[in-house]
């Protein structure tokens, strides 16, 4: 083996400018492989941060506007929703809902501390809404039961505001009282800040938002998670059957899908796998055909070593050489020059990655309204680099395939010529 080694270098020697256009080739295949599948598992991860800011098996209800004319009624009627949709909610379906509340607003709304203020916007919101939106905490507690039965005067603040409002500690706010318009609140808890969102609510108890501000039996959002619906078909049926029931209590056609809107988030994971998945296969498609390249000139240098080598072939047949080893001199080449080539390709392309990562990788993105990460860990892991390794091994057989059975067919007379 280490004479065939000794051999290969001889003649990768003798071509040096053929040798290195041609490892060139298999060496940016690789790198541009190696860097597609990092920027696409950046990309993959980022929105997978930026969707794991909710539980999948949740569903937000919102009311829309009649499409169709029912029941004698026109078309183009604004649908609110109401208590009775929340406790239709909770009790019709309880085959497969879990929890549900519900949400409202208040909005453009001064807290004051002392001397400092903030503009916010207020939420309504039951205890489950910490659950579903996967809330978390920095100091103190959330909105809980006793909150919504006695309509205490609580709120859980964002933890920049809490900075503007107690700059030199603002975890200490929490027990402290603020003042919310003209009514004096207690801070029960600090959310993390979350600048993912378009907007930063203070919550508050359901029921005290709605008794302060007098909004009667209306609601702006229906809340709750569900088990028990596990494809994509499931969850359709259940959704016709849920907007049919809530509509028919507004007096709106069953199947008008206008007049209610839907967000389920289990969907949208789903078809966010569904994406994922495409664009996995499309990034290695587009990197193997990049390699293609390489492996198709690795192909032809052998080709041409082979026409070079024609006498010595014989030569080494008509001293009782086998074909079998001729056909591994040739593969063996060809897996040496591929490999060898394709590891610096792989090597400069995890480099690439991990530049990405340093320069991207986690990187805000600040849109003035909101801030999205575009990369998160846009790198490859030990998966990826073996299933490199096999590519190469694999690409480096067949590439010096046909050149070794050409080599092997040779006869010794006409070689000898």
């Amino acid at each position: 083996m280490i004479e065939l080694i000794g051999e290969i270098w001889q003649t990768m020697r003798r071509n040096k400018l053929r040798t290195s256009l041609t490892g060139f080739a298999v060496a940016w295949g690789i790198f541009m492989l190696i860097v597609l599948l990092g920027a696409g598992n950046g990309l993959l991860n980022s929105q997978t941060v930026n969707t794991d800011r909710w539980v999948d098996n949740s569903m937000m209800v919102f009311g829309g506007q009649t499409s169709k004319p029912y029941d004698g009624l026109k078309e183009g009627r604004s649908i609110a929703l109401e208590d009775a949709d929340l406790v239709s909610t909770q009790t019709r379906f309880t085959q497969h809902v879990d929890r549900a509340g519900a949400i409202i607003y208040q909005g453009s709304v001064t807290i004051a501390y002392g001397g400092d203020y903030v503009t916010s916007s207020l939420r309504g919101v039951y205890p489950m809404d910490a659950e579903i939106n996967k809330t978390k905490l920095v100091a103190g507690r959330f909105i809980n039961d006793l909150d919504i039965r006695e309509q205490r005067k609580v709120l859980v603040i964002p933890e920049n505001q809490a900075r503007e409002l107690k700059p030199g500690n603002p975890y200490a706010l929490v027990g402290e009282t603020v003042r919310v318009g003209e009514l004096a609140f207690t801070v029960v808890g600090l959310e993390q800040e979350n600048r993912s969102r378009m907007s930063t609510d203070v919550a508050v108890p359901f029921t005290t938002l709605r008794t302060i501000y007098n909004r009667g039996n209306r609601v702006d959002r229906v809340a709750f998670t569900f088990h028990g619906l596990e494809s994509e078909r499931e969850n359709e049926e259940f959704e016709a059957r849920y907007r049919a029931t809530i509509n028919l209590g507004h007096r709106a056609a069953p199947d008008d899908e206008e007049a209610l809107w839907l967000w389920n988030r289990f969907t949208q994971a789903l078809q966010m796998a569904r994406a994922t998945n495409i664009l996995r296969v499309a990034l290695w498609v587009i990197g193997l055909f990049t390699l293609l390249s390489g492996i198709v000139g690795v192909s032809n240098i052998m080709l041409i070593t082979v026409r070079e080598r024609t006498r010595e072939f014989g030569i080494r047949k008509a001293i009782g050489a086998s074909p079998a080893s001729i056909l591994r001199i040739i593969i063996t080449e060809s897996v040496v020059v591929t490999g060898f080539f394709g590891y610096i390709g792989m090597i400069l392309g995890i480099g690439a990655t991990y530049y990405m990562d340093a320069t991207l990788g986690s990187k805000p993105i600040e849109t003035g309204l909101f801030t999205a990460t575009m990369f998160v860990d846009p790198t490859v892991g030990l998966g990826t680099c073996l299933g490199v390794t096999a590519v190469l091994i694999i690409a480096g057989t067949i590439a010096g395939l046909m050149p070794a059975l050409k080599a092997a067919r040779v006869r010794p007379v006409e070689a000898l010529k």
